[in-house]
């Protein structure tokens, strides 16, 4: 059976250049490789005659010899020709599929950054920056300037790292690939080239600010603006303001990671506030009225029923923390404030102040629930004990 015309098995013209063969080569290799087609039985097959038809298409004296002769210039009936590819034009396969196989599995093997055998540019590291905000510029937001250490795209030589702005050229060991083949018997061997380091590409002279890099430390200055309601964990992403990338690389972004300081006077629960307020031992027994803060700055008075304990609790509608995103997520409410009374037992009594407490202790009365239900809980535990 006559063999298939290698520019056809390609789907390529006859007289294709390099790169149109390269190509087509990626495209089919990619649609026939067996992995991906595993319930296909002729895949095999025709990933094996896509190999063999670049394998000899790829190479400029194995393309001329087979324009010519077709192929006969490797069976021996081409004249003068027989035998150029060795083993039976069956072509080198490993060395056919080493220029596929980034392509495929680059990811896998680590090799991202030079992905097909050209250098792309490398993308700069993504950075973090923590940022302390009070209480009360969470709840109203605020505009904050935070001074960043890291890199930028180096002025002198706009990112190329060339004296001169001048782009890099292409290196001279290995064409542009980043990496050399060498054969030992039957394998190919693929190494990183040592005359680039697996750029692909060379600065004949590096800028002297950056040394090639393309990219200089510096400390920028940089506004961020801290939305109301922000929570302890709240994160802010900066697109692009992250290290510059190597040699006109895209930048990384910068991470804003918020901490709430803890306040003194509020206590924090996502939207809910809670703030403890003393009131003296005769305003919780009578009752009267507390003036308590709001975190807005403002001030508000605060009923004490009579009778209140240490505890009782009492609520602010809508005087907590704003939401997140409130302009966003209309739906959403402001939270509460909560009210905590902590009953104040007095000091440094008068001898006038003494003698009315002593008076009033002298009074027997029901009006200490709370004491009288403890010492009733501690008498039958003792009674409990010694069994009467």
């Amino acid at each position: 059976m006559a063999k298939r015309c290698y520019y056809e098995t390609l789907g390529v013209a006859k007289g294709a250049n390099g790169d149109e063969i390269k190509k087509a080569y990626r495209q089919k290799a990619k649609e026939l490789h067996p992995d991906r087609n595993g319930s296909d039985p002729t895949s095999e097959a025709r990933f094996k005659d896509v190999n063999e038809a670049y394998d000899c298409l790829k190479d400029p004296q194995k393309k001329a010899a087979y324009d010519r002769f077709g192929h006969g210039a490797f069976d021996g009936s081409g004249g003068g020709y027989g035998g150029f590819g060795r083993g039976g034009g069956q072509g080198d396969f490993g060395s056919a599929f080493a220029d596929i196989f980034e392509d495929l599995f680059g990811d896998f093997a680590g090799r991202a950054g030079a992905a097909g055998g050209r250098t792309r540019p490398t993308r700069g590291q993504d950075l973090r920056y923590n940022l302390a905000v009070t209480l009360e510029e969470a709840f109203e937001g605020a505009q904050k300037q935070i001074n960043v250490p890291g890199s930028v795209t180096c002025a002198e030589c706009e990112g190329t790292g060339a004296e001169g702005a001048v782009e890099p050229v292409t290196c001279p060991t290995c064409s542009g690939m980043g990496k050399v083949r060498a054969s030992q018997g039957f394998f190919t061997v693929e190494r990183t080239c040592p005359t680039c380091n697996g750029q692909g590409q060379m600065v004949k002279n590096p800028c002297d600010t950056c040394h090639g890099q393309g990219r200089v430390e510096q400390r920028r200055a940089l506004q961020v603006n801290i939305p109301a309601g922000v929570e302890t964990g709240t994160r802010i992403r900066l697109a692009g303001e992250g290290e510059a990338g190597l040699r006109g690389g895209p930048a990384g972004d910068l991470y804003i990671f918020v901490t709430v300081k803890e306040h003194e006077i509020f206590l924090r629960d996502g939207k809910t506030l809670a703030c403890q307020v003393p009131v003296g031992m005769a305003s919780a027994a009578l009752g009267g009225e507390v003036e308590v803060p709001t975190i807005d700055g403002g001030r508000t008075r605060v009923k004490v029923p009579a009778g209140s304990q240490t505890g009782r609790q009492m609520r602010l509608r809508g005087k907590g923390m704003p939401p997140l995103r409130h302009g966003a997520r209309a739906n959403d409410e402001a939270g509460d404030m909560l009210i905590e009374l902590v009953v104040e037992t007095p000091v440094n009594l008068t001898a006038r102040q003494k003698e009315l407490l002593r008076e009033f202790d002298e009074i027997k009365a029901d009006n200490s629930p709370q004491s009288s239900g403890f010492f009733d809980k501690v008498k039958n535990f003792w009674d409990g004990m010694t069994g009467t």
